[in-house]
Parts: structure tokens; sequence; C-alpha cells
């Protein structure tokens, strides 16, 4: 634990508190920050100037990253017949019906995402509370629920990923791994970027990205300054 706290107080003093880092500067910055053996995940966390309980739904939707997440994506689709073949061509890693979802009511959890044609919802609906706080729960608003099920497949496989503002005001969400090039994780968070800012609600006034800031798996945050141009950012 000792030699942990040394590491990240070291880290801590590379990053100056005061300073709003241009995107291009926070991305090399993480490069430096980078001590461990394995590859850290970059992660893009916002805080909007929103007030959650004046809004009727939550900021909810997703982004398919230029360059992916870096991470194997395992989807698992419910469906059945043609759209069940067509699930398996495009590459879900598991297709099926019923006997998934008793599977995941015994607590199989081996799968990143879910997707299901609208008639199978009658039968996803009862997993509402194992897959709801994972972030797993197939719906209409992010397209998880969809007859397109192997164009689906193929985005989340290419790296799509569903974000979802907290009861804070917060939106979190992995944009790759510093093992990537400094431009494509710069074209991943643009593209975060822009994709949240996308989602700002039209009665919304005022500041919308109120504080960005990137981290690694295991090191201090770095405020950002969101890229000009992205709408949203008044």
């Amino acid at each position: 634990m000792k030699k942990s706290s040394r590491r990240y107080r070291v880290l801590e003093q590379k990053v100056d508190r005061k300073k709003i880092y241009t995107l291009e500067e926070a991305v090399l910055l993480l490069k430096e920050l980078h001590t461990t053996r394995f590859d850290e995940t970059v992660n893009l966390s916002v805080n909007l100037g929103i007030d959650p309980k004046k809004i009727q739904q939550p900021i909810r939707g997703s982004v398919t990253l230029p360059h992916g997440t870096g991470k194997t994506v395992r989807v698992l689709v419910l469906a059945q017949g043609e759209a069940a073949e067509k699930a398996a061509k495009a590459g879900a890693d598991y297709v099926g019906g019923q006997e998934l979802v008793d599977k995941i009511k015994a607590g199989w959890l081996e799968f990143d995402a879910v997707v299901a044609t609208p008639d199978m919802m009658k039968l996803v609906a009862p997993l509402g509370k194992i897959l709801g706080p994972r972030g797993l729960m197939p719906s209409p608003k992010t397209g998880t629920v969809t007859f397109d099920v192997d164009q689906m497949t193929t985005e989340l496989k290419k790296g799509r990923v569903e974000f979802r503002m907290d009861r804070d005001g917060n939106v979190q969400l992995p944009v790759g791994k510093v093992s990537f090039p400094p431009e494509k994780l710069t074209e991943n968070i643009s593209a975060a970027l822009e994709a949240i800012a996308d989602n700002k609600p039209a009665a919304v006034k005022g500041q919308y990205f109120r504080v960005v800031a990137l981290s690694l798996t295991m090191s201090p945050s770095v405020r950002v300054a969101p890229p000009r141009g992205a709408s949203g950012n008044m």
C-alpha cells in the first residue's frame, strides 16, 4: 500500500492542478503517467452543468469510437429465427433465447453487451435487476433493442460504447488504451465528447461541459478543455 501511495504522489507532481490542458497536451501527459506493467484504459469523465432533478430523463446515448476501446467485446444477442442467424453471421459471441435468459438468472455474466429483438423483450424484462445495475440492459434509446441485430453486433464489436449520466450529473466512459498512438486517442476522445454534446437537452441553458477530465486506470486525473466546435459547449 505504501509503495502504491508513493507512486501515486510522484504521478500527481507531474500534473498541474491549476491548468486546463488542451486535448493533445493531456493525451501526451497521460503517456508520461503510464508506469504500470499493463495496458491501462484511458477514461473520460465529464461533469455536466445540469441538475439531474430538473430533467425528466438522464442523458443517455452511445458512441462508436473510431479506433475502438482496445478491448475485445463479448456480445450476447437474444433473438430467434432469421434474426438469430444474422447475429451469428455478424460475429455475436452468444445467440439464443430462453436458455440464455435462464443462464443469466443463474448467475452467468460472461459478456460485455446485450442486444435483443423487440419480440424477445418479454423474456428480457425480468433480467432488469441483474443487467440494469451493470449497464447491460437492452434499451431502444441506445439502439440495443432492434431487429437490425447484425448491424448492432458489428458496431459493438468495433467499439461502440454506451454512456449515461449519473445522479450527480457525471458521465464516464472508456475511450481507448494508453498504448494507442496519440492521434488515435485524440480522435476517440473527440468523438465521445461530440456524442455527449449531441445529447444535450434543448431546455438546458448555459455551460454544458462543466468539467472534463482524463485519467488512466491507476493515475491522477488531468483536466481538459473540450475541443473547439464541440456543440453544446456554451
